[in-house]
């Protein structure tokens, strides 16, 4: 099972996601296409889903070069410094749990909803 990203494109979704994260925990995570650190980020990513047993998590992928402004959105409304990569968890309309760059991990998602 590859992971299953949903595009972030429009900062309407960003009022979506905050009605679903009181359903379901959420991720976004914000990627910056020209940068191999970021690139690096989403192949640990990727190879990680199938195993985290995250199946009722949704995970928005947002191309940082195309839709910066979305990412300063993001950054006011949930209250974290923008990085870029960065994956943020958003549980009850805030973001619970972000980190960035290698410290990305699904098994620290995990943890938190444990």
């Amino acid at each position: 099972m590859s992971t299953p990203w949903l595009p972030l494109t429009e900062s309407d979704q960003l009022t979506d996601i905050v009605r679903e994260s009181h359903e379901h925990p959420v991720l976004i995570f914000k990627h910056s296409t020209s940068c191999s650190i970021s690139a690096a980020a989403k192949s640990k990513l990727e190879r990680q889903w199938p195993d985290a047993d995250l199946a009722d998590v949704k995970i928005y992928y947002l191309d940082l070069l195309r839709f910066r402004p979305i990412s300063t959105e993001i950054a006011t409304k949930f209250g974290v410094r923008h990085e870029s990569p960065q994956l943020l968890l958003i549980q009850d309309g805030e973001c619970r749990f972000d980190a960035s760059h290698m410290g990305i991990r699904l098994s620290d998602v995990k943890s938190q909803l444990a």
